[in-house]
């Protein structure tokens, strides 16, 4: 019976490289995969999800909170001052006049993706005191 108890799992060198390469991606990358796996594959999540989010085994402690690192900040409106918005909507993105026009008339649209927060803050601050209001995700 001891044995049993004290059997250990084995695990192929390729099932651990996988699975270590997995347990290390970024929220983003594990939705880019998951898409992937879906649009290509057929393969969808199984109900309930957040399997890619659950704690592992260890000392028995609380599990940490994971804090997000990197965020998209998308713009959600530009209030009376429009051309204000599109302004720093030009110089934060390096687009043309008509282009960032285009995405300050299309909102919500994406501004940045994938900046750290202190980054997104500036941005938000800065759409925010041109007179545009702008969400973080």
């Amino acid at each position: 019976m001891s044995d049993e108890a004290t059997a250990v799992a084995e695990f192929s060198a390729e099932a651990k490289e996988m699975g270590d390469k997995i347990a290390e991606m970024t929220l983003k990358q594990a939705k880019e995969l998951s898409d992937y796996l879906k649009d290509v594959h057929g393969i969808e999540p199984a109900a309930g999800g957040g399997v890619m989010m659950a704690a592992g085994g260890g000392d028995g402690g609380a599990a940490e909170a994971v804090e997000q690192t990197e965020f998209d900040v998308i713009l959600t409106g530009f209030g009376d001052k429009k051309l204000n918005v599109v302004k720093v909507v030009k110089n934060l993105t390096g687009a043309s006049l008509m282009e960032a026009k285009k995405m300050v008339e299309g909102v919500p649209a994406t501004l940045k993706e994938a900046v750290s927060k202190e980054d997104a803050e500036k941005v938000k601050a800065e759409i925010e005191e041109a007179g545009g209001s702008v969400e973080l995700k």
